[in-house]
């Protein structure tokens, strides 16, 4: 309940902005009860409709949510409270997995690419928003990965494409299925946006078919998944759970499909794509394929390329023309430099993840603990309580992040950071999460 806690306002933004700052400043709690609209409306003196518009500026913010005759709360995780926040401390001398990471060691230098972007001649208003040899190679690199045909946009990163496809494509209210356990800045985005979340169960070879199913069923217009390098499981689509869920997909051709490759370029997992099946034929009418520099490249890069529907890039790029304008093209520039020569060759960066991934999964089996992992940076662990195991690992010099940040329905997990882990560091870690966790209880189902 509100407790002492008094609502202040007249007006709909104000009533609003009140609450909102409340639940910044933890004087409503996640899970507080909002007074009835009525109740509200009587007490601040103003009319119920003022309340109403108020209430509804905050669940399309993501701060409140609706539950029919239980009425208005604070949201489980609002959006004031973003899932990086919630972090452990790192002690001196600890070991930081958390953080998911490349290894710097095997990204390229920048310098070379950034000089290389800046010999060319100065950009000015009226230039093209895309450079156009990324786009070639942005184009010859999803054509032989099988995706369909479309319109490609540059954008600043798989989160901001992804933000754009939603913006263009959904309205406040629309229910979106995505994966749990899952990216926790998208899960996040969601509720800011508005948009309601459908959580799809999946296991090491990607979102369980008969998960989406329902989820679709349910009225979700859109689903997000990733093909490769899920965070934070490392789910990777099989080429049997990729046909079964275009099947899915082919009983709701009126999904928005988005898929996130963002381990393009560093993972040796083939990409597979739900847009379309091996006879190049789209099972969707709107879909968007993005793949962004930030893992292969360097995170401070910021530029992603999609590839999707002509109506719906078309949508993008016209919304993206009115705000950021386009991405720079000294970063777009230096992007296809180190794309054309190579400068991070991704069989061997590939290669390097994959020996320090199996190496702790390895060492975790070695103690009958079974970690899941199948690509990318990550090793998601199945615990029963992630804020008792983070806490005991911090004692014994490393640091987890809790699963509380990727997770909506799914059991309790840890994800650790497997980028820089040495054979020897994997070792002792399993020791110690064998200590810390006890005798195995079996299984091996994500959820």
């Amino acid at each position: 309940m509100l407790g002492e806690y008094r609502i202040t306002g007249r007006r709909a933004n104000e009533i609003a902005a009140d609450v909102e700052r409340a639940v910044a400043a933890g004087e409503l709690a996640p899970g507080a009860a909002l007074p009835p609209l009525r109740e509200l409306a009587v007490d601040l003196g103003v009319n119920p409709n003022t309340v109403a518009a108020a209430y509804r500026l905050l669940r399309e913010r993501g701060v409140i949510e609706t539950a029919g005759r239980k009425g208005s709360r604070v949201r489980p995780r609002p959006v004031t409270t973003p899932r990086d926040e919630v972090r452990i401390p790192v002690p001196a001398g600890a070991r930081d997995l958390s953080t998911g990471n490349p290894d710097p060691a095997l990204l390229p230098p920048l310098g070379p690419a950034l000089a290389a972007a800046a010999e060319g001649p100065p950009v000015l208003y009226g230039h093209p928003a895309a450079d156009p040899e990324l786009l070639e190679l942005a184009r010859a690199s999803f054509a032989a990965d099988g995706a369909p045909e479309g319109a490609l946009a540059v954008c600043s990163g798989a989160l901001d494409t992804i933000d754009r496809v939603l913006a263009v494509a959904l309205r406040p209210g629309d229910l979106v299925a995505v994966e749990d356990p899952g990216w926790g800045s998208l899960l996040d985005l969601l509720p800011a946006r508005g948009l309601r979340t459908a959580a799809v169960a999946l296991d090491d070879e990607g979102p369980r078919p008969e998960a989406v199913a329902a989820a679709l069923e349910a009225g979700a217009r859109a689903l997000i998944v990733t093909s490769r390098a899920q965070n934070p499981t490392g789910a990777a689509l099989t080429p049997e759970r990729a046909a079964a869920l275009r099947a899915v997909l082919a009983e709701h051709p009126a999904t928005l499909l988005i898929e996130d490759d963002h381990g393009h370029g560093m993972v040796d997992q083939p990409f597979r794509s739900l847009a379309a099946g091996p006879d190049g034929r789209t099972t969707v009418e709107r879909w968007v394929l993005v793949r962004s520099a930030a893992k292969a490249f360097a995170p401070d890069l910021r530029v992603s390329v999609a590839i999707g529907d002509a109506d719906t890039v078309a949508r993008v790029l016209g919304r993206q023309r009115l705000d950021a304008g386009w991405v720079s093209h000294l970063l777009q520039r230096a992007v296809a430099h180190l794309w054309r020569t190579d400068a991070a060759p991704a069989a061997e960066v590939a290669a390097a993840y994959r020996r320090r991934r199996e190496g702790l999964l390895a060492a975790l089996a070695a103690h009958g603990l079974r970690g899941h992992g199948a690509s990318g940076l990550n090793v998601w662990l199945p615990v029963r309580d992630e804020t008792a195991v983070t806490a005991a690992l911090v004692q014994r010099g490393w640091v987890a992040a809790p699963g509380s940040r990727f997770r909506l329905q799914s059991p309790p997990g840890v994800r650790l950071t497997i980028s820089t882990l040495g054979p020897g560091e994997a070792t002792a870690l399993a020791a110690d999460l064998a200590a810390v966790l006890g005798p195995p209880t079996g299984g091996s189902r994500l959820v």
